[in-house]
């Protein structure tokens, strides 16, 4: 269960394997025996180096319950869809339709919620 957790938060980030054992100071062999649950019970000092280049607190690589204020799991998709736009090349001619687009899912939100 957590390694499926560590790999799928790997993913997202749009992170390898080799680039976050590497980050993490573990080996490459160790962090896929995690993931594919070969080692179900890594150290607590190896989960903190890993939710530390994730950028998640450990409750979250842990998957621990917790009870999710409104809008909270929103927040966690927000930051994620920020750190895929930082990694995309956007044109400048493109922006316009950016800032468009957030214009309408702005509208959108507004006159649903009323």
């Amino acid at each position: 269960m957590i390694g499926k957790n560590i790999q799928q938060i790997r993913k997202r980030r749009g992170m390898t394997l080799t680039q976050l054992a590497a980050n993490a100071g573990i080996s490459k062999s160790y962090l896929s025996n995690i993931e594919r649950g070969v080692n179900q019970n890594p150290s607590i000092e190896v989960l903190k180096r890993l939710a530390l280049v994730l950028h998640v607190d450990l409750k979250t690589l842990l998957k621990i319950e917790q009870q999710v204020q409104p809008g909270e799991n929103l927040n966690e998709e927000l930051i994620d869809l920020v750190e895929e736009l930082k990694k995309t090349v956007i044109e400048k001619e493109d922006m316009e339709e950016y800032r468009t687009l957030i214009e309408y899912i702005k509208w959108k939100t507004r006159n649903v919620r009323s």
